[in-house]
């Protein structure tokens, strides 16, 4: 027989019987006489060996002269994928994957001169040893959490990716590549990962450190967030960080708005049979969960300059109202004020709806046209474009408008009513059928078609329609030299400081005029520019700049909630949780602000208010005294130990603040960063912390919070 053909891949009964077969390479006796038996004994430089790695085997033959063999791998010459191959000269390579538990293999040699004599010895498996190489961390949404993707060799599908000690839920994507996805902490600056493949073998690759991305400082991300939203969030601040303050407002600028539904008719139980009650939860629900936070918060200070209040007007309409306020926040001014005009909520509020021309001798309505250019775009004197006062030749102050053009204006603003449903024009003049979502409607015969004579000396023809008149006057309005000044110092005092300096007022109002491609009013550039000017942003990096605001009540209560996080623990109906009626209700009312329900058309505090016994311009602080500040810590005891009806805020050893209240110190900055920007005064710090060390870790939490909630340093927003 021809014994020079290969035996690799023959199964072992046929290569035994192949190679008995081969008498030419066997060798022979001389009859009488007995030959030596032939063994073959095997050993390995290791009884162990990695996957994809290689051991070296040796074969001694004995009895004979002839001491090569053939190799077999799990009785497969020259072995196989699934359990390793071996060569010639008895080099082994393990699989790529292991073999089923108990994850070994047996290596053999069959002597050449015997088919017969051979050996084997039983080799382990064990997965390979982890490289990590590099990786990244890119953030997944805004919930502080991390896709980590970590490139290396020798990864198995059992392979686990570890984040700052803690294994992760892991994607094995190759063998080169694990992914995993982590949740940060607050503040974090870069994550620890390493591979660790699992038993047989169990290994861990070297530590690889993940820069967190970061565009500005946590300072900087937590104040712009403070002032753009109704309270920093972990998430927020941390997904700010990474895209800088212009990246997030145009983020904003893009968010889809949160609207309300119409109130429903009869109104729900839920809201205690009260229309108003139900508008006002979805002002709450917007504010304290709505991704659109810029233009909640933006719609929040229209509403606080365009007033409008229960009980006098329906709450059935107040849903249209916020909605046309959160629509318009980002357009153009003058929409805003023709959308406010034309606006159910408005005119039963300050009587322009069913305001008729008025019988010979007698004036139309002046309450509507006085407040619009009273309190809503013009204030009461003539302004400079930094704010400040123009005076005339002998010191004095100069009126903008004067009576005969109120009655002009309230002329000019006749003849509109309830619209039928759709939005169009009823034909009787009043039309007491309420459409509360529609615009108000024009019936002709009840406006007042003779001239008008306006600011600055602009006539309004006679003849003119309703909606002509109204288009007219409300141009007339919106050109004038005071709104820059006055609108936007207001929406800065909203937003940053209630002490901008002339020269911020200035450059905003400078943008108003022209928003750099020759655009008035555009509101989302002037927006933009109070949040980037120098002295908005002057406190990122200063913390002792002499700017800021009271933190108004509304912010107060929304801002302990979006921090910590809440569950909303009663029942829910078709239109609204009644949490958030009890919200507004209940802790809103009793601090003097719930949203539309100021006590008048000048707001739950003028722009103008002075601190007594000084010269500080200081608006909230108008509904603050001995009796509201007793309440809001009384409210603040009351969230902490969750003990406001319909909200439950985990404060307990397993939360966030639990865990971090093993370090005093942790815990403190975590709450310092969420509430202070990270500029808790030392001071501050060191007595809060010594105050709640004796303490449980439970009550180190509460105690904590309530102590910064209740500092005066939490209540101005700086």
């Amino acid at each position: 027989m021809n014994c020079s053909r290969s035996f690799r891949a023959l199964s072992v009964s046929l290569f035994l019987a192949a190679l008995a077969g081969c008498s030419d390479n066997l060798e022979t006796s001389t009859p009488g006489s007995t030959l030596p038996a032939v063994t073959v004994t095997v050993t390995a430089s290791s009884s162990t060996t990695r996957l994809n790695a290689t051991a070296q085997f040796q074969a001694t033959v004995t009895g004979t002269t002839n001491t090569g063999v053939i190799w077999l791998v799990n009785n497969i010459a020259g072995g196989s994928v699934a359990a390793g191959t071996i060569s010639s000269s008895g080099l082994y390579t393990a699989p790529s994957a292991l073999p089923a538990s108990p994850y070994t293999v047996t290596v053999s040699a069959v002597s050449q001169a015997s088919a017969t004599a051979s050996g084997s010895i039983t080799e382990n498996l064990e997965n390979p040893l982890p490289v990590a190489v590099n990786g990244t961390a890119t953030e997944v949404g805004t919930t502080l959490s991390y896709l980590l993707d970590v490139t290396g060799s020798g990864f198995v599908p059992s392979s686990v990716l570890q984040a700052n000690g803690t294994s992760q839920n892991t994607t094995y994507i190759s063998a080169t590549e694990l992914q995993a996805t982590y949740t940060v902490a607050l503040g974090a600056t870069s994550v620890s990962v390493l591979v660790i493949n699992p038993n047989p073998g169990t290994a861990n690759s070297v530590t690889l450190p993940l820069a967190i991305p970061t565009t500005i400082s946590l300072t900087a991300a937590a104040r712009i967030l403070d002032q753009t939203s109704f309270g920093p969030t972990a998430a927020g601040i941390q997904a700010v960080s990474q895209l800088g303050i212009n990246a997030y407002l145009q983020q904003q600028f893009a968010a889809t708005p949160t609207l309300g539904a119409q109130v429903p008719s009869p109104e729900p139980t839920q809201c205690l049979n009260n229309s108003m009650l139900c508008a006002q939860s979805q002002v709450w629900d917007a504010a304290i969960n709505g991704p659109d936070q810029l233009r909640q918060r933006v719609a929040f200070a229209l509403a606080e300059i365009f007033v409008v209040s229960a009980p006098s007007i329906q709450g059935y309409a107040l849903p249209t109202y916020q909605n046309t306020l959160v629509n318009d926040a980002f357009g153009n001014f003058y929409a805003i004020m023709n959308d406010v005009s034309l606006s159910p909520a408005m005119g039963g509020y300050l009587n322009m709806l069913n305001s008729a021309a008025a019988p010979a001798g007698q004036i139309a309505n002046e309450n509507y046209p006085r407040e619009l250019m009273q309190l809503f775009t013009l204030g009461t004197d003539m302004l400079n474009q930094d704010g400040s006062l123009q005076l005339d030749g002998n010191g004095n102050t100069i009126q903008p408008y004067t009576e005969t053009q109120v009655q002009a204006f309230a002329r000019a603003y006749t003849g509109w009513t309830y619209a039928l449903a759709g939005g169009a024009s009823p034909t009787k003049y009043p039309n007491n059928t309420a459409d509360y979502i529609d615009p108000m409607a024009s019936v002709a015969a009840y406006h007042d078609t003779s001239s008008k004579i306006l600011l600055n000396g602009t006539v309004l023809p006679a003849g003119q329609t309703a909606q002509q008149d109204l288009t007219g006057a409300l141009t007339n309005i919106f050109n004038h030299t005071n709104v820059p000044p006055f609108v936007c110092k207001q929406l800065i005092q909203h937003l940053v400081t209630s002490t901008p300096s002339p020269a911020y007022v200035s450059r905003i109002a400078a943008v108003f005029i022209n928003d750099g491609t020759g655009v008035r009013g555009n509101m989302k550039a002037v927006v933009t520019a109070i949040l980037t000017d120098t002295e908005a942003r002057a406190g990122d990096t200063n913390p002792s700049f002499d700017g800021g605001h009271l933190r108004e009540p509304v912010l107060f209560i929304t801002g302990y909630y979006r921090a910590l996080g809440f569950t909303v623990n009663q029942t829910t109906n078709t239109y609204y949780p009644y949490s958030y009626v009890n919200l507004g209700s209940s802790y809103g009312a009793s601090l003097s602000e719930n949203p539309y329900a100021a006590n008048s058309v000048f707001n739950f505090f003028p722009p103008d208010y002075v601190i007594p016994g000084t010269t500080l311009n200081a608006p909230e602080f108008g509904i603050e005294n001995t009796a509201s500040v007793i309440l809001e810590e009384s409210l603040a005891n009351k969230a902490v130990w969750n003990g406001m009806t319909g909200f439950t805020v985990d404060l307990s050893a397993t939360s966030t603040l639990g865990v971090l209240a093993a370090s005093p110190t942790n815990l403190v900055n975590y709450l310092s960063m969420l509430f202070m920007h990270s500029q808790m005064p030392t001071a501050m710090q060191t007595d809060i912390i010594n105050e709640i060390t004796p303490l449980t870790v439970t009550q180190r939490a509460r105690v904590a919070t309530y102590l910064v909630l209740t500092s005066p340093q939490y209540k101005i927003i700086h």
